[in-house]
Protein backbone atom coordinates (compact mmCIF):
# COMPACT_ATOMS: atom_id res chain seq x y z
CA UNK A 1 0.00 0.00 0.00
CA UNK A 2 1.58 3.32 -1.05
CA UNK A 3 -0.45 5.78 1.33
CA UNK A 4 -1.52 4.92 5.50
CA UNK A 5 -2.75 7.04 7.88
CA UNK A 6 -1.23 6.61 11.86
CA UNK A 7 -4.24 7.40 14.43
CA UNK A 8 -3.87 7.02 18.01
CA UNK A 9 -7.24 6.52 18.47
CA UNK A 10 -7.76 7.11 22.14
CA UNK A 11 -6.78 10.25 23.99
CA UNK A 12 -3.30 10.31 23.38
CA UNK A 13 -0.26 8.47 24.29
CA UNK A 14 -1.00 5.11 23.01
CA UNK A 15 2.25 4.63 22.10
CA UNK A 16 2.58 5.58 18.31
CA UNK A 17 6.00 6.52 18.66
CA UNK A 18 7.21 2.61 18.67
CA UNK A 19 4.55 1.74 16.07
CA UNK A 20 4.99 4.27 13.87
CA UNK A 21 8.98 3.36 14.08
CA UNK A 22 8.05 -0.23 13.48
CA UNK A 23 6.36 0.61 10.13
CA UNK A 24 8.17 3.03 8.77
CA UNK A 25 10.99 0.83 7.71
CA UNK A 26 8.66 -0.43 5.21
CA UNK A 27 7.71 3.15 3.81
CA UNK A 28 9.81 5.28 1.94
CA UNK A 29 8.76 9.05 3.67
CA UNK A 30 6.97 9.64 7.20
CA UNK A 31 4.38 12.71 7.40
CA UNK A 32 3.53 14.17 10.48
CA UNK A 33 0.49 16.07 10.03
CA UNK A 34 -0.83 18.41 12.82
CA UNK A 35 -0.06 19.30 16.49
CA UNK A 36 3.66 20.66 17.70
CA UNK A 37 5.97 20.39 20.25
CA UNK A 38 3.06 19.15 22.57
CA UNK A 39 3.56 15.50 21.39
CA UNK A 40 6.32 13.20 22.86
CA UNK A 41 6.79 10.40 20.81
CA UNK A 42 8.92 7.77 22.72
CA UNK A 43 11.00 4.92 20.85
CA UNK A 44 13.45 2.77 22.40
CA UNK A 45 16.02 0.99 20.28
CA UNK A 46 18.58 -1.36 22.49
CA UNK A 47 19.60 0.51 25.12
CA UNK A 48 18.98 4.19 23.64
CA UNK A 49 15.62 6.16 24.01
CA UNK A 50 14.85 8.57 21.79
CA UNK A 51 12.26 11.21 22.57
CA UNK A 52 10.80 13.29 19.58
CA UNK A 53 8.64 16.03 19.46
CA UNK A 54 8.34 17.33 16.10
CA UNK A 55 10.59 15.13 13.80
CA UNK A 56 8.40 12.10 12.67
CA UNK A 57 9.64 8.86 14.42
CA UNK A 58 10.72 7.80 10.86
CA UNK A 59 13.98 9.68 11.64
CA UNK A 60 14.82 6.73 13.22
CA UNK A 61 15.40 4.45 10.11
CA UNK A 62 18.56 5.74 7.85
CA UNK A 63 16.76 5.42 4.66
CA UNK A 64 13.16 7.23 5.31
CA UNK A 65 12.56 10.91 4.40
CA UNK A 66 10.53 12.88 7.24
CA UNK A 67 8.32 15.61 6.51
CA UNK A 68 6.49 18.16 8.70
CA UNK A 69 3.47 19.12 7.07
CA UNK A 70 1.75 22.13 7.05
CA UNK A 71 -0.90 21.08 9.12
CA UNK A 72 2.00 21.81 12.33
CA UNK A 73 2.87 24.46 14.12
CA UNK A 74 6.38 24.61 14.79
CA UNK A 75 8.43 25.98 18.48
CA UNK A 76 11.76 26.99 16.46
CA UNK A 77 13.74 26.45 19.70
CA UNK A 78 12.07 22.86 20.33
CA UNK A 79 13.32 22.16 16.55
CA UNK A 80 16.35 22.99 16.22
CA UNK A 81 17.33 21.56 20.27
CA UNK A 82 15.30 18.09 18.57
CA UNK A 83 17.83 18.34 15.40
CA UNK A 84 20.74 19.17 17.66
CA UNK A 85 19.68 15.63 20.24
CA UNK A 86 19.49 13.46 16.97
CA UNK A 87 22.55 14.67 15.42
CA UNK A 88 24.38 13.96 18.67
CA UNK A 89 23.19 10.57 19.02
CA UNK A 90 24.39 10.06 15.26
CA UNK A 91 21.32 9.80 13.59
CA UNK A 92 21.59 11.90 10.18
CA UNK A 93 19.25 14.87 9.53
CA UNK A 94 20.56 16.66 6.51
CA UNK A 95 18.59 15.84 2.93
CA UNK A 96 16.13 13.69 5.21
CA UNK A 97 14.31 16.40 6.89
CA UNK A 98 12.07 18.89 4.87
CA UNK A 99 9.62 21.23 6.36
CA UNK A 100 6.35 22.86 4.84
CA UNK A 101 6.74 26.13 3.45
CA UNK A 102 3.06 27.14 4.78
CA UNK A 103 3.70 25.26 8.33
CA UNK A 104 2.98 28.00 11.45
CA UNK A 105 5.34 29.34 13.84
CA UNK A 106 4.65 29.70 17.60
CA UNK A 107 5.88 33.17 19.02
CA UNK A 108 6.82 33.67 22.47
CA UNK A 109 3.48 35.55 23.10
CA UNK A 110 1.69 32.62 22.04
CA UNK A 111 3.72 30.24 24.88
CA UNK A 112 3.00 33.55 27.59
CA UNK A 113 -1.11 33.25 26.32
CA UNK A 114 -1.27 29.57 27.10
CA UNK A 115 0.12 29.62 30.72
CA UNK A 116 -2.16 32.98 31.23
CA UNK A 117 -5.08 31.12 30.26
CA UNK A 118 -3.97 27.57 31.82
CA UNK A 119 -3.47 29.56 35.01
CA UNK A 120 -6.99 31.70 34.75
CA UNK A 121 -11.20 30.02 35.01
CA UNK A 122 -10.72 28.42 31.58
CA UNK A 123 -8.13 25.66 32.17
CA UNK A 124 -8.51 22.29 30.11
CA UNK A 125 -5.05 21.45 30.92
CA UNK A 126 -3.13 22.02 28.03
CA UNK A 127 1.12 21.56 27.89
CA UNK A 128 1.51 25.22 28.30
CA UNK A 129 3.65 25.09 24.65
CA UNK A 130 1.54 27.72 23.23
CA UNK A 131 0.06 25.30 20.75
CA UNK A 132 -3.76 26.97 20.93
CA UNK A 133 -3.06 30.81 20.87
CA UNK A 134 -0.85 29.65 17.59
CA UNK A 135 -3.94 27.88 15.79
CA UNK A 136 -6.36 30.70 16.97
CA UNK A 137 -3.96 33.04 15.00
CA UNK A 138 -3.28 30.78 11.79
CA UNK A 139 -7.81 30.98 12.06
CA UNK A 140 -7.36 34.55 12.53
CA UNK A 141 -5.37 34.82 9.39
CA UNK A 142 -2.48 36.71 12.06
CA UNK A 143 -0.24 34.09 11.99
CA UNK A 144 3.85 34.14 11.19
CA UNK A 145 4.50 30.76 8.12
CA UNK A 146 7.78 29.45 7.46
CA UNK A 147 7.49 31.05 4.62
CA UNK A 148 7.28 34.32 6.16
CA UNK A 149 11.14 34.03 7.19
CA UNK A 150 12.57 34.09 3.62
CA UNK A 151 11.64 37.66 3.52
CA UNK A 152 13.30 39.53 6.55
CA UNK A 153 11.64 42.91 5.65
CA UNK A 154 8.12 41.85 5.70
CA UNK A 155 9.03 38.95 8.67
CA UNK A 156 9.97 41.79 10.75
CA UNK A 157 7.03 44.35 9.97
CA UNK A 158 4.62 40.84 10.20
CA UNK A 159 5.95 40.22 13.94
CA UNK A 160 5.99 43.87 14.64
CA UNK A 161 2.31 44.90 14.07
CA UNK A 162 1.42 41.01 15.82
CA UNK A 163 3.83 41.40 18.94
CA UNK A 164 2.30 45.16 18.93
CA UNK A 165 -1.48 43.75 19.18
CA UNK A 166 -0.49 41.32 21.79
CA UNK A 167 1.93 43.82 24.08
CA UNK A 168 -1.69 45.89 24.37
CA UNK A 169 -3.45 42.29 25.82
CA UNK A 170 -0.61 41.74 28.08
CA UNK A 171 -0.45 45.14 29.39
CA UNK A 172 -4.28 46.34 30.10
CA UNK A 173 -6.06 43.14 30.00
CA UNK A 174 -3.13 40.41 31.69
CA UNK A 175 -1.59 43.26 33.24
CA UNK A 176 1.78 41.31 32.17
CA UNK A 177 5.17 43.20 30.93
CA UNK A 178 5.44 44.38 27.10
CA UNK A 179 7.50 41.78 25.10
CA UNK A 180 10.74 42.84 23.31
CA UNK A 181 9.86 43.53 19.63
CA UNK A 182 13.43 43.82 18.25
CA UNK A 183 14.95 41.06 20.07
CA UNK A 184 12.19 38.63 19.13
CA UNK A 185 12.46 40.03 15.04
CA UNK A 186 16.18 39.16 15.76
CA UNK A 187 15.50 35.59 17.09
CA UNK A 188 13.26 34.66 13.82
CA UNK A 189 15.45 35.90 11.33
CA UNK A 190 18.71 33.54 13.04
CA UNK A 191 16.30 30.79 13.02
CA UNK A 192 15.17 30.92 9.17
CA UNK A 193 19.17 31.05 9.16
CA UNK A 194 19.30 27.62 10.70
CA UNK A 195 16.22 25.54 9.36
CA UNK A 196 16.36 27.31 5.33
CA UNK A 197 17.69 24.07 4.01
CA UNK A 198 15.13 21.75 5.15
CA UNK A 199 12.49 24.04 3.83
CA UNK A 200 10.35 23.11 0.80
CA UNK A 201 6.99 23.17 -1.10
CA UNK A 202 6.19 19.42 0.58
CA UNK A 203 2.58 19.35 -1.30
CA UNK A 204 4.67 18.75 -4.31
CA UNK A 205 7.55 16.89 -2.99
CA UNK A 206 4.95 14.67 -1.78
CA UNK A 207 3.29 14.34 -5.21
CA UNK A 208 6.43 14.09 -6.59
CA UNK A 209 6.75 10.90 -4.45
CA UNK A 210 3.75 9.45 -5.14
CA UNK A 211 4.40 9.83 -9.13
CA UNK A 212 7.65 7.99 -8.77
CA UNK A 213 5.75 5.20 -6.67
CA UNK A 214 7.06 5.62 -3.07
CA UNK A 215 5.03 4.98 -0.15
CA UNK A 216 4.41 7.35 2.60
CA UNK A 217 3.06 7.25 5.75
CA UNK A 218 1.07 9.60 7.89
CA UNK A 219 1.61 10.39 11.11
CA UNK A 220 -0.61 11.98 13.67
CA UNK A 221 -0.08 13.37 16.96
CA UNK A 222 -2.28 13.13 20.35
CA UNK A 223 -5.59 10.66 19.61
CA UNK A 224 -8.91 11.11 18.06
CA UNK A 225 -10.61 11.53 21.47
CA UNK A 226 -8.97 15.03 21.59
CA UNK A 227 -9.81 16.24 17.91
CA UNK A 228 -11.37 19.83 17.97
CA UNK A 229 -14.61 18.60 15.97
CA UNK A 230 -14.96 15.12 16.81
CA UNK A 231 -13.52 14.81 20.39
CA UNK A 232 -14.48 15.60 24.22
CA UNK A 233 -14.84 19.29 23.48
CA UNK A 234 -13.94 21.65 25.48
CA UNK A 235 -11.08 19.04 26.60
CA UNK A 236 -9.55 18.79 23.24
CA UNK A 237 -6.40 19.58 20.81
CA UNK A 238 -6.33 22.93 18.58
CA UNK A 239 -5.88 20.71 15.28
CA UNK A 240 -7.98 17.48 13.92
CA UNK A 241 -5.23 14.26 14.89
CA UNK A 242 -8.35 11.83 13.03
CA UNK A 243 -7.49 10.50 9.76
CA UNK A 244 -9.26 13.28 8.07
CA UNK A 245 -6.59 16.10 9.31
CA UNK A 246 -3.60 13.80 7.63
CA UNK A 247 -5.11 15.10 4.25
CA UNK A 248 -5.14 18.76 5.31
CA UNK A 249 -2.51 18.85 7.15
CA UNK A 250 -0.42 17.04 4.71
CA UNK A 251 -1.18 18.00 0.91
CA UNK A 252 -2.19 14.70 0.25
CA UNK A 253 -5.68 14.05 -1.35
CA UNK A 254 -8.25 11.48 0.26
CA UNK A 255 -8.03 9.11 -3.15
CA UNK A 256 -4.85 8.30 -2.51
CA UNK A 257 -5.13 6.89 1.21
CA UNK A 258 -4.99 3.10 1.41
CA UNK A 259 -5.39 2.46 4.69
CA UNK A 260 -6.07 3.79 7.96
CA UNK A 261 -4.37 1.94 11.14
CA UNK A 262 -5.36 2.65 14.91
CA UNK A 263 -3.05 2.31 17.69
CA UNK A 264 -5.22 1.20 20.13
CA UNK A 265 -3.82 1.18 24.31
CA UNK A 266 -4.56 -2.10 26.21
CA UNK A 267 -6.05 -0.07 28.47
CA UNK A 268 -7.11 3.58 28.55
CA UNK A 269 -4.80 6.78 30.01
CA UNK A 270 -5.40 10.63 29.52
CA UNK A 271 -3.87 13.43 30.23
CA UNK A 272 -5.36 16.86 31.69
CA UNK A 273 -8.48 17.23 32.24
CA UNK A 274 -11.78 16.60 30.85
CA UNK A 275 -14.49 13.70 31.14
CA UNK A 276 -13.28 10.08 31.48
CA UNK A 277 -16.05 7.49 32.53
CA UNK A 278 -13.52 4.34 32.85
CA UNK A 279 -11.12 7.04 35.08
CA UNK A 280 -10.05 4.65 38.22
CA UNK A 281 -9.30 6.65 41.37
CA UNK A 282 -8.09 4.19 43.19
CA UNK A 283 -5.25 1.21 44.18
CA UNK A 284 -5.92 0.00 40.78
CA UNK A 285 -5.12 3.04 38.42
CA UNK A 286 -2.08 3.81 40.72
CA UNK A 287 -1.21 0.08 39.66
CA UNK A 288 -1.68 0.72 36.07
CA UNK A 289 0.29 4.34 36.30
CA UNK A 290 3.19 2.17 37.53
CA UNK A 291 3.27 -0.48 35.84
CA UNK A 292 2.93 1.51 32.77
CA UNK A 293 5.03 4.06 33.44
CA UNK A 294 2.22 6.56 32.73
CA UNK A 295 3.76 9.77 32.84
CA UNK A 296 3.82 12.27 29.78
CA UNK A 297 6.62 12.43 27.61
CA UNK A 298 6.50 16.35 27.21
CA UNK A 299 5.61 16.94 30.66
CA UNK A 300 6.25 14.54 32.87
CA UNK A 301 2.52 15.05 34.18
CA UNK A 302 1.25 11.54 35.46
CA UNK A 303 -1.44 10.53 33.36
CA UNK A 304 -5.08 9.28 34.41
CA UNK A 305 -5.38 5.97 34.41
CA UNK A 306 -8.31 3.76 33.39
CA UNK A 307 -9.83 0.39 32.47
CA UNK A 308 -10.34 -0.28 28.20
CA UNK A 309 -13.39 1.81 27.02
CA UNK A 310 -14.62 -0.09 23.87
CA UNK A 311 -17.26 1.54 23.38
CA UNK A 312 -15.11 4.43 22.90
CA UNK A 313 -12.56 2.90 20.39
CA UNK A 314 -15.88 1.58 18.39
CA UNK A 315 -16.68 5.87 17.73
CA UNK A 316 -13.30 5.82 17.21
CA UNK A 317 -13.23 3.53 14.58
CA UNK A 318 -16.02 4.87 12.82
CA UNK A 319 -14.87 8.51 12.22
CA UNK A 320 -11.44 7.59 11.33
CA UNK A 321 -11.61 4.58 9.26
CA UNK A 322 -9.77 2.36 10.83
CA UNK A 323 -9.49 -1.02 8.78
CA UNK A 324 -6.45 -2.57 11.34
CA UNK A 325 -5.14 -1.98 14.91
CA UNK A 326 -1.53 -1.96 16.89
CA UNK A 327 -2.59 -3.04 20.31
CA UNK A 328 0.03 -1.31 22.63
CA UNK A 329 1.09 -2.16 26.24
CA UNK A 330 -0.66 -5.50 26.70
CA UNK A 331 2.17 -6.32 29.14
CA UNK A 332 1.09 -4.17 31.66
CA UNK A 333 -2.01 -5.64 32.52
CA UNK A 334 -0.09 -9.36 33.30
CA UNK A 335 -0.02 -8.41 37.49
CA UNK A 336 -4.29 -8.22 37.07
CA UNK A 337 -6.71 -11.03 38.75
CA UNK A 338 -9.46 -9.92 36.95
CA UNK A 339 -9.67 -7.26 33.72
CA UNK A 340 -12.62 -4.87 33.02
CA UNK A 341 -13.62 -4.02 29.86
CA UNK A 342 -16.11 -1.20 29.24
CA UNK A 343 -18.80 -2.18 26.91
CA UNK A 344 -21.04 0.45 26.88
CA UNK A 345 -22.44 3.77 28.79
CA UNK A 346 -25.51 4.23 30.47
CA UNK A 347 -27.40 7.83 31.31
CA UNK A 348 -30.21 7.39 34.17
CA UNK A 349 -30.05 3.35 33.95
CA UNK A 350 -30.63 4.19 30.15
CA UNK A 351 -27.90 2.37 27.63
CA UNK A 352 -26.64 5.22 25.02
CA UNK A 353 -27.12 4.10 21.28
CA UNK A 354 -23.58 6.58 20.73
CA UNK A 355 -20.56 7.68 21.99
CA UNK A 356 -21.59 11.66 23.27
CA UNK A 357 -18.59 14.36 22.73
CA UNK A 358 -21.04 16.81 25.01
CA UNK A 359 -18.82 17.16 27.94
CA UNK A 360 -22.38 17.53 30.61
CA UNK A 361 -23.04 13.88 29.05
CA UNK A 362 -20.20 11.99 29.06
CA UNK A 363 -19.80 13.43 32.92
CA UNK A 364 -22.93 11.41 33.46
CA UNK A 365 -22.29 8.79 31.94
CA UNK A 366 -21.29 5.48 33.52
CA UNK A 367 -19.66 2.36 32.29
CA UNK A 368 -21.21 -0.43 31.81
CA UNK A 369 -18.52 -3.21 32.21
CA UNK A 370 -17.71 -6.91 31.56
CA UNK A 371 -15.11 -8.69 33.81
CA UNK A 372 -12.60 -11.35 32.06
CA UNK A 373 -9.77 -13.21 33.75
CA UNK A 374 -5.88 -12.21 33.80
CA UNK A 375 -3.58 -14.18 32.54
CA UNK A 376 -1.03 -12.98 35.42
CA UNK A 377 2.06 -13.75 33.55
CA UNK A 378 4.47 -12.09 31.99
CA UNK A 379 4.27 -11.26 28.06
CA UNK A 380 7.82 -9.40 27.58
CA UNK A 381 9.70 -11.92 26.02
CA UNK A 382 7.00 -13.32 23.60
CA UNK A 383 7.44 -13.00 19.77
CA UNK A 384 4.94 -15.43 18.15
CA UNK A 385 0.71 -15.09 18.84
CA UNK A 386 0.81 -18.66 19.49
CA UNK A 387 3.23 -18.34 22.79
CA UNK A 388 0.99 -15.90 24.59
CA UNK A 389 -1.55 -17.40 27.24
CA UNK A 390 -5.31 -18.47 26.37
CA UNK A 391 -6.14 -15.51 28.95
CA UNK A 392 -4.25 -13.17 26.89
CA UNK A 393 -5.72 -14.40 23.93
CA UNK A 394 -9.08 -14.25 24.88
CA UNK A 395 -8.69 -10.93 26.10
CA UNK A 396 -7.47 -9.42 22.54
CA UNK A 397 -10.43 -11.26 20.61
CA UNK A 398 -12.79 -9.89 23.32
CA UNK A 399 -11.91 -6.54 22.84
CA UNK A 400 -11.67 -6.87 19.25
CA UNK A 401 -14.74 -7.95 18.80
CA UNK A 402 -16.63 -5.31 21.23
CA UNK A 403 -14.33 -2.32 19.44
CA UNK A 404 -14.77 -3.35 15.70
CA UNK A 405 -11.46 -3.49 14.95
CA UNK A 406 -9.31 -6.36 13.34
CA UNK A 407 -5.69 -6.44 15.21
CA UNK A 408 -2.56 -6.87 13.30
CA UNK A 409 0.23 -6.04 15.72
CA UNK A 410 1.15 -6.64 19.50
CA UNK A 411 3.10 -4.61 21.15
CA UNK A 412 4.21 -6.44 24.27
CA UNK A 413 7.19 -4.38 25.70
CA UNK A 414 8.48 -0.51 24.63
CA UNK A 415 11.60 -2.11 22.41
CA UNK A 416 11.33 -2.80 18.68
CA UNK A 417 11.94 -6.58 18.92
CA UNK A 418 8.86 -6.46 21.64
CA UNK A 419 6.16 -7.16 18.87
CA UNK A 420 4.08 -9.85 17.47
CA UNK A 421 2.82 -9.69 14.53
CA UNK A 422 -0.06 -11.10 13.20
Amino acid sequence: MSVSVIVGSQWGDEGKGKIVDILSGRFDLVVRYQGGANAGHTVEIGDKKFILHLIPSGILRENVLCVIGNGVVIDPKALLDEISLLEGMGISIKGRLFISHNAHLIMPYHKLLDSINESGLSKIGTTGRGIGPCYIDKYARKGVKIVDLLDKKTLGEKIRANIEEKNTLLKKVYNQNELDVDSIIKEYQEFDDAIDQYITDTPLLLDNALRDGKSILLEGAQGALLDVDFGTYPFVTSSSPTSGGACTGSGIPPTKIDSVIGIVKAYTTRVGLGPFPTELLDEEGEKLRKIGAEFGATTGRPRRCGWYDAFLVNYSRMINGIQSAAITKLDVLGEFDKIKVCVAYEIDGKLLKSFPTDEKQLMRAKPVYETLDGWKSDLSNFTDYNQLPSKAKEYLEFISKKSGIEIKMISVGPRRDQTIEL
